[in-house]
């Protein structure tokens, strides 16, 4: 009888990171009867998301490596020196424990110690990259997989080695193609033609875009709400922000179209309905805005390592998909004026979609799926 295949896929530090391992994870259960390992990092939120989703997880002792220069940052990457040093040995001892078939890594620190020793005791291994430009961890890895999946075509030029590299895309969550745009509308009970807008600066928020959405929203509403607004301020700033309109002297009861939430639990529905959408530029963001098409004005963080949200940002925008904007140049009346410019080009905001259009890889789990298949077959 054969023995069903065994996959161990490492990931962790972001849900973006996380979310499309558990995803394939979940094909490969479905259609060949996997046994699935997850490997993470002590203490990550991949502890507490991937037991959720039913898989067993076990975790190596990983940091990073801080890029500031003072005390602070010279004590971690001591440390993360040290964890260097150990956590090779308890990569390799869950490796000969699990004996698993393929290696998958889909970002997060944890990734390297058990990529880079699967590879050498000969486990057939793949990584996949989220971010339009390669991370640290990646960048080291793609010298020692076998096959390096990215979400866009322009990505392949960051790597040394292109013959190893497929352009499969990246996951997407299924249920943003469970509506059109009109049916997300009625969903959300929009009966009338007003555009609708959306923003959303994470699901933590950011201070000095919601600073800014404050004006925003005070712009909005005195020029008589000309559009829906959904948007999601996050729960660090949402009282703050709802006070900072208040203090402006607006009465959101007065404006019903303006909807200021904590949270978009609905995500998929009020993207779908959106003519324009305001947010970051993570991976997981850029690449669900591709896949259903969607005009954006991008703000990426300037607080992420090697800048990787303007990276991602620029992939749209160069190709005219989006609008990028820097943070240090945003406030309420640009970013109110840019959106009022965009609804008020119905024509700009049909190319923009068409441009997204040809960015976006379609089926990107089944891309990455086969391709996992072929590397194991191989």
């Amino acid at each position: 009888m054969n023995q069903p295949l065994r996959i161990l896929f490492t990931c962790g530090g972001t849900a973006g990171h996380i979310n499309p391992a558990v995803a394939l994870a979940g094909m490969f259960v479905q259609r060949d009867g996997a046994e699935i390992l997850f490997v993470g990092a002590d203490g990550g939120m991949e502890e507490r998301l991937v037991p959720k989703s039913g898989y067993k997880i076990k975790t190596v002792t990983i940091s990073s490596f801080y890029r500031s220069i003072n005390l602070n940052s010279l004590k971690h990457n001591l440390k993360t020196v040290k964890n260097l040093m150990v956590s090779p040995g308890q990569a390799k001892k869950i490796l000969k424990e699990f004996k698993p078939d393929l290696v998958v890594g889909t970002g997060g620190y944890a990734s390297f110690p058990v990529v880079n020793q699967a590879a050498k005791m000969g486990i057939p291994t793949a990584v996949h990259e989220s971010n339009a430009f390669p991370g640290l961890t990646t960048q080291r890895l793609s010298r020692v997989v076998d096959t390096v999946m990215v979400g866009f075509e322009e990505s392949k030029s960051h790597y040394a080695d292109q013959s190893k590299v497929v352009v499969t895309g990246t996951p997407v969550r299924g249920d943003f193609f469970d509506q059109n745009k009109e049916q997300a509308r009625l969903k959300l009970g929009f009966a009338d033609s007003k555009p609708v807008v959306v923003t959303t600066w994470g699901s933590l928020g950011a201070q000095v875009m919601n600073d800014h959405m404050i004006d925003f929203v005070v712009r909005e509403c005195q020029a008589g709400a000309p559009f829906h607004h959904i948007y999601g301020v996050g729960t660090r700033y949402y009282e703050r922000v709802l006070k900072g309109i208040k203090d402006r002297g607006i009465d959101l009861k007065q404006y019903p179209d303006v909807d200021i939430r904590e949270y978009i639990y609905d995500m998929p529905v009020v993207m779908s309905a959106a003519d324009v959408v305001l947010s970051r530029a993570g991976a997981s963001t850029i690449a669900e805005i591709a896949a259903i098409a969607k005009p954006s004005i991008l703000v990426p963080s300037p607080n992420v390592t090697a800048n990787h949200q303007e990276k991602n940002a620029r992939v749209l925008s160069d190709q005219g998909g989006a609008v990028l904007m820097l943070e240090p140049d945003c406030s309420g009346k640009k970013l109110y004026a840019q959106v009022v410019t965009m609804l008020d080009n119905r024509a700009s905001l049909e190319q923009m979609s068409m441009a997204l259009k040809r960015l976006f890889v379609s089926n990107p789990n089944e891309r990455i799926y086969e391709t996992l298949k072929a590397l194991i077959r191989r």
